[in-house]
């Protein structure tokens, strides 16, 4: 960072001080008792081996409202939480262990599986653990929840027979997403985001108007409908087929690839006018609601399984068919999708379920039984082609949703699975919710999964067919009637093997096998790290967390599973604040890929720039915009960062110079120069400032405020008095300036702690205790304070002292600032360095301007603004007559067409000043110019360079007279 300072050599350094000083203990004990500070943690997946830099933003978010509550004295728990279960560990120990399917688990065992699952959790809790101490994190690390634990999945039981006795646990009979590969249907949260591009066989098929009913004139012409789908394997469960009732359709003579007889097809009117239909004729136009009822032929009627089930093969309507994509006409298969099974049971029809749970055909369909669905798209193709059924074959490339762990394409299958339903609960969400909108849309849970690791379902059936839930541990223990004495934990297969007693009958009861959805285990955590069950009395002093902050993907996953876990329990919401942030991208926008060349892992980051390089990062941005992440980026917050340290430097070389000793007796305030007034004012309006943002959990505004002040620190004040340090002959004056800058720094750690607690730390302890500075090797306090705390983050987070904050000082401050920047640019405009000495410089206020009259009568600023900028003088006027001339040109891009022959006349009449200003227009020539149509600047008369800002003109006199 200069200077010689090695960021990570310093936060390494800080980080043993930190365990050899047992700081984060003593910060806990220092606030014992206080007042409370509810923070509760969402689990991090323990499933990796490196955290990646995107787990730095929210952690850090962690970290700092959890410090900056300390800081004010708040008790906490300081709980850190682990993910442990479900699919995002089973598949990664799948490939460590070489599995490939459910068989092969079983195979070797579920008992060895869910050990080989629970190994790969601790080892990457571990190496979390590590890496967020490495970032700066400050947690209980050895009191950090697993959601494994036999704790967690008792509360979710507890939770679950609540559901089953308000009537909301129901076995559904649904059309699900599964993954074949995982053997497992899977809940529509866990598909947001799922997609992947992928090429596609897509099909447009005939389907042959039957003459029943209506379809008579149609089938004399041998006319069909035509439907396209991207999904072949769907099409031997086809029942029926959807338009809308609304939209226009049209009969069309055409030829099909490969023909040479046209025939008669009907299509939806918008696609036949599109140009791939070119060589069709029209024939005529009919609504939607015309062609229902119409019977069709279906593709594959000769299968056993559709001479079987009888399908309906029907037109029907549905409202969501539409015209942009296929042909407006949609063939539906209930058995194949979630939408087609809603419109079945809508219209009554048969539901053809085709494949197995690995996705392989089942018996009824004939040559297709046994293939895998998602391999045979040709082979349909080419049997519907030999049976003139297929009209067109193209290749199609979508989004379409894929497995969210294994990344694996996904089907959709019939089955049973468990659900929660949300019709009476939903209102309750929603008020609690502060009627959030987005909970219109989520429908009933699906909280089964057909797996191993993970929560186990505690449902059962006795031999009578009587079904119960067991709402805990004890419950379980209390029924068991054998298996408790191999009941190692709360998985499978030892869970498997306990029986329990009916509490109808009395007759002996398994266990359905299904785990639970992992945002169950992730949702009951408001109640299971509080002991909601065991310590009520605990459960209400944490309860609800007055803060918790994730990736803004949670607000439907574990936001969405804690408001409905509480919601059932207590009625209400489980939080007060939530602070959602954006996705992180590499510097080019891309996604980060683990297995990319883009992909920076949080320890490579640390140890090439440093946490607290990292954290202030992300603590300047804004949470709702997506974060761009790269060591370019890193290097502009560096160079930010250096500002502060060389300030820092500076104090410390000329402090230990000069001996400074800050126990000695302050300077009163009002005593000292103006400029020492004017930062302790900005000082204490900072510290109010920050502390208003960081209540807000506003970081952003934090930092840059920080930032701004310890730039004015070394750019203004700094600069300003460097001739008030060393070895000065005011003594007085020359300690007032060691005592503001003392403070602002001193300060200025304490503030910014919580968001950088590495480097002010390490600046702490060399300012509060005088030790040498393990990097600049200068500093040593004369007389420590034996009251300080041992470390920043024991010591009170500054409170601003109002009596110090003076709005008058600095507006006038902030005029001379505004003057010495205008000169600067005049000067510069004249091609006159600031060394050779110039005889005045006088400035305009507007009449509006915020700083009008801030300098009149202003001595002491009237010299700083000489001095800045080496003349004689400083003269405030109310008009800039005779210094500045206006020049007016035309815009000619916006001017020309409009006055074409004109123009030369009024652009005469600009140069020569010949017009008026009428409001916020110019007239010339009886012309009136609008502001977007001339281009206004500001010229110094004779002898003078001329600068303007909005409200203020500055002109110098650049007549040079002798030394």
């Amino acid at each position: 960072m200069g200077s010689g300072f090695d960021l990570p050599e310093v936060e390494h350094g800080v980080l043993d001080l930190w365990e050899r000083e047992r700081s984060f203990d003593a910060l806990r004990k220092k606030n014992a008792g206080g007042p409370r500070y509810s923070f509760i943690d969402g689990p991090i997946t323990a499933n990796i081996e490196a955290m990646g830099v995107h787990h730095a933003w929210g952690r850090t978010y962690k970290d700092l409202y959890q410090r900056y509550k300390a800081m004010q004295g708040f008790d906490q728990r300081w709980q850190n939480g682990f993910d442990c279960q479900g699919l995002w560990v089973e598949v990664q120990v799948e490939r460590e262990l070489n599995l490939n399917s459910k068989r092969d688990i079983e195979t070797y065992g579920i008992d060895k599986f869910s050990r080989a699952c629970r190994a790969r959790v601790d080892r990457s809790a571990d190496a979390i653990t590590k890496q967020s101490i490495r970032l700066g994190q400050w947690m209980d690390w050895d009191d950090s929840y697993y959601t494994y634990s036999d704790n967690n999945i008792s509360h979710i039981w507890n939770a679950l027979k609540i559901c089953h006795d308000k009537g909301w646990l129901v076995v559904g009979h649904r059309a699900m997403p599964w993954c074949a590969r995982c053997g497992t249907a899977l809940a529509e949260h866990e598909m947001t985001g799922s997609y992947k591009e992928m090429t596609h066989t897509s099909l447009y098929v005939r389907f042959p108007v039957l003459s029943e009913g209506k379809g008579a004139a149609l089938a004399k012409e041998r006319a069909s409908l035509l439907a396209w789908t991207t999904t072949p394997w769907t099409l031997p469960a086809n029942v029926m087929l959807a338009v809308h009732p609304d939209l226009d359709y049209a009969k069309v003579r055409v030829l099909a690839d490969g023909s040479t007889e046209p025939e008669v097809v009907i299509l939806g009117a918008k696609v036949y006018g599109s140009s791939k239909w070119h060589n069709a004729e029209l024939l005529a136009t009919v609504k939607g609601r015309d062609l229902l009822g119409l019977r069709y032929s279906g593709p594959f009627d000769e299968l056993p399984v559709g001479k079987t089930s009888s399908p309906a093969h029907k037109v029907i309507e549905w409202d969501e068919v539409g015209e942009e994509e296929g042909t407006g006409i949609v063939h539906i298969a209930p058995g194949c999708g979630a939408e087609d099974f809603a419109l079945g049971k809508r219209e009554g029809s048969p539901v053809l379920i085709p494949i197995d749970e690995t996705a392989h055909f089942v018996g009824g369909f004939g040559w297709l039984e046994g293939k895998e669905a998602r391999d045979v798209a040709q082979e349909i193709a080419d049997d519907l082609r030999s049976r003139g059924r297929l009209f067109r074959q193209v290749p199609y490339t979508h989004s379409y949703p894929v497995c969210w762990r294994c990344k694996e394409e996904i089907v959709f299958r019939v089955g049973d699975e468990w659900f929660i339903t949300m019709d009476e609960v939903r209102p309750k969400l929603k008020e609690a919710a502060a009627k959030e909108n987005w909970l219109d849309n989520m429908g009933d849970w699906n909280i089964s999964r057909k797996r191993y690791w993970g929560l186990p379902l505690p449902f059962y059936n006795c031999t009578n067919k009587h079904f119960f839930v067991i709402g805990s541990e004890k419950e379980l223990r209390e029924r068991a009637v054998s298996g408790l004495e191999q009941l190692q934990e709360l998985h499978r297969p030892w869970l498997d093997n306990v029986i329990v007693a009916c509490p109808t009958c009395k007759a002996e009861s398994r266990r359905v096998r299904e785990t639970g959805d992992v945002w169950l285990d992730a949702g009951i955590v408001p109640f299971s790290t509080l002991h909601w069950l065991d310590d009520r009395d605990h459960w209400k002093k944490w309860f609800p967390a007055e803060f918790i902050t994730e990736n803004v993907e949670q607000i439907r996953l574990w936001y969405y599973s804690q408001l409905f876990f509480s919601v059932v329990l207590t009625g209400r919401a489980p939080y007060d604040t939530v602070l959602s942030y954006e996705f992180v991208y590499d510097e080019n926008g891309e996604e980060f890929h683990k297995s990319g060349e883009n992909f920076i892992d949080f320890p490579q980051a640390a140890e090439r720039a440093g946490s607290d390089i990292v954290r202030w990062f992300y603590m300047r941005l804004n949470p709702g915009e997506k974060v761009l992440f790269g060591y370019g980026v890193l290097s502009e917050v560096k160079r930010k960062l250096l500002v502060l340290w060389n300030t820092y430097a500076f104090f410390v070389t000329y402090a230990n110079l000069d001996r400074f000793d800050p126990t000695a007796p302050q300077v009163p305030a009002k005593e000292r120069p103006l400029i020492d007034r004017w930062l302790l004012s900005t000082l204490h309006r900072l510290v109010r400032d920050v502390r208003a943002a960081l209540d807000q959990y506003d970081s952003q505004t934090a930092a840059l405020r920080m930032e701004a002040f310890w730039d004015d620190l070394s750019t203004w004040y700094v600069r300003r008095n460097r001739s008030r340090f060393w070895k000065t002959k005011d003594e007085r004056d020359s300690l007032a300036a060691y005592q503001t800058l003392y403070e602002a720094l001193t300060t200025l750690v304490r503030l910014f702690a919580p968001l950088m607690p590495f480097v002010a730390e390490h600046i702490y302890q060399n300012l509060a205790w005088g030790d040498t500075d393990p990097v600049l090797k200068t500093w040593r306090v004369q007389h420590s304070d034996p009251d300080r705390p041992a470390s920043v983050h024991h010591a009170e987070y500054p409170i601003a002292r109002a009596e110090l904050i003076d709005d008058e000082l600095e507006r006038r401050m902030r005029a001379a600032r505004r003057v010495v920047e205008l000169g600067r640019a005049a000067r510069s405009q004249a091609k006159t360095k600031v060394r050779t000495p110039l005889p005045k410089l006088v400035a305009v206020f507007d009449e509006g301007d915020r700083d009008k009259g801030a300098l009149d009568g202003q001595d002491a600023l009237a010299a700083i603004v000489k001095d800045e900028l080496n003349v004689k003088a400083l003269e405030i006027r109310d008009r800039a007559e005779g210094l500045v001339r206006e020049v007016v040109k035309p815009e000619l891009k916006s001017l020309g067409p409009r006055l074409g022959k004109d123009l030369p006349r009024v652009r005469a009449a600009l140069a020569e000043g010949r017009y008026e200003r009428r409001g916020g227009t110019i007239v010339a020539e009886g012309f009136e110019l609008q502001p977007n149509e001339v281009l206004v600047s500001h010229e110094g008369e004779a002898g003078h360079a001329v600068a303007r800002e909005s409200g203020l003109v500055v002109a110098l006199d650049t007549t040079l007279t002798p030394q």
